[in-house]
């Protein structure tokens, strides 16, 4: 049974229907994700942080096998300022899970302090980094930093293309419109390649083709209706196979996951903390906000503003919440297999304290997830994983 119908996922049997000995199943990497988000009224910031690595310390002991943290600033959306740092704090926590961004903004840092943080982690930790990166989208984020939103999608591309460029070579240089580096080496360099372990969440299409000319993987996060995102994905694939003779990396979905074994507490959990989270997300990132419709390279958001108008703000702040997976664990496991299969997928990261969510709560739904899921889909899956190196 699927928690949430039509609106978010296919119906069960649009694509290969599961066998109940997951037989002809596809393998799920399924790692853990950390939002350090500050909704309820009286929880005291350090509370919030507190509660987080109290659930990431569970991450690697109970299964999980990837831990992933994404970058916000000024706000109480999500404090984590930077996720190199806290990522860096985990390698010394864990002997092997993977240490994953999602995502860091290249245009709110210095090029070379990103090659150095992340090669500097990369070195800690074995290997282990899977760098996911972004341009950027909160207004409130950009002026903070003082910059000029207008310019992130070219300063992403030539941070971006410097950056990667560093992880290959060992040294850092950029002779661009608005980037000029001298070269310099980085000491230590990263451990090894970052082909095929690098990830962008792209939206528009001229995001994509940036994307997949720079040889990145898809990092998914929904909020576009389901069948545009399996046709937006496989499209992707098709124009990183005309650029580079050879498939990308395979995508990453991150979902903001409710679940309980009670199939009304579970519908419960959803319809109060995704939709929060998701009424967040519109607050944070000013959907409503005629700003974005001036500002270059955020056309998408533009016209996603006029279809907020013309649906309404309670409709679409719905339609975010139910494109989240959610469910009883039984649940859990079809959607995740159907999704991981519909988008050719390596794997799914799980958000599980979000959305103005008690601590006792995301424990439990951590609890359920271990225990009740995560066993399911670790038998699951021989082959497929996320951050394969690409030639």
């Amino acid at each position: 049974m699927l928690l949430h119908g039509s609106g978010s996922l296919p119906t069960p049997g649009t694509f290969s229907s599961l066998d109940s000995d997951f037989e002809e199943a596809v393998a799920v990497h399924v790692g853990m994700g950390l939002f350090f988000q500050a909704l309820e009224e009286g929880r005291d910031d350090h509370d919030v942080v507190r509660g987080g690595l109290a659930l990431a310390d569970q991450a690697e002991p109970r299964g999980f096998g990837s831990i992933w943290t994404a970058e916000h600033h000024f706000t109480r959306y999500h404090m984590m300022p930077n996720p190199a740092q806290l990522l860096t704090w985990l390698a010394g926590r864990t002997t092997h899970a993977r240490l994953g961004t999602m995502v860091m903004v290249l245009p709110w840092h210095d090029p070379v302090r990103v090659a150095e943080e992340i090669a500097w982690l990369d070195s800690v930790s074995g290997g282990r980094v899977v760098l996911g990166l972004g341009r950027g989208l909160g207004s409130v984020e950009f002026d903070g930093f003082r910059l000029e939103m207008g310019e992130s999608r070219q300063r992403f591309v030539e941070y971006a293309t410097a950056i990667s460029g560093a992880f290959e070579s060992g040294a850092i240089e950029a002779d661009g419109e608005l980037y000029r580096q001298p070269r310099a080496e980085l000491h230590p360099p990263a451990f090894t390649t970052f082909r095929g372990r690098t990830y962008a969440s792209a939206v528009s299409p001229e995001s994509a083709r940036i994307m997949a000319t720079l040889g990145y993987g898809l990092m998914l996060i929904a909020q576009k209706p389901w069948e545009v995102t399996v046709r937006e994905t496989a499209e992707y694939r098709e124009l990183f196979r005309g650029i580079h003779g050879a498939d990308p990396p395979a995508p990453v979905l991150v979902n903001f996951t409710t679940v309980d074994p009670d199939p009304a507490r579970a519908r419960d959990l959803h319809d109060e903390y995704a939709t929060a989270y998701a009424r967040s997300t519109i607050d944070h990132y000013g959907f409503t906000d005629e700003r974005l419709e001036h500002v270059p390279g955020y056309e998408y958001y533009a016209g996603l503003r006029r279809n907020i108008t013309r649906h309404g703000l309670p409709a679409f702040n719905r339609f975010l919440a139910d494109l989240q997976m959610g469910g009883t664990p039984d649940d859990l496991v079809e959607q995740t297999v159907e999704r991981v299969r519909a988008l050719d997928a390596g794997g799914v990261v799980n958000l599980f304290a979000f959305g103005g969510m008690p601590q006792h709560v995301a424990q439990r739904a951590l609890d359920v997830y271990a225990d009740r899921v995560l066993p399911k889909l670790a038998a699951v899956d021989p082959h497929r994983d996320i951050a394969g190196q690409r030639a």
